[in-house]
């Protein structure tokens, strides 16, 4: 059994650091920012939260408002 997980680590590693880094992201873009186009703030942190790497992709393709230069 160890013998498989560890042929799947090439793999498994990197895409684990990509979904984190993308749930990190989105979550530092979701508390600078007020305004989305659609759902609440609360919406987007639990969409990115529970799924991991749809819920960031998710959010910056729809969820993202406008960027606040005036801000």
């Amino acid at each position: 059994m160890t013998d498989q997980l560890r042929s799947y680590l090439p793999i498994i590693i990197p895409l684990a650091i990509i979904e984190v880094g993308l749930m990190v992201a989105a979550l530092i873009h979701i508390f600078s920012h007020k305004k989305y186009r659609f759902g609440n703030r609360w919406v987007w942190v639990v969409i990115s939260v529970l799924f991991n790497l749809i819920g960031p992709i998710l959010y910056f393709a729809v969820g993202r408002g406008e960027t606040q230069d005036d801000e």
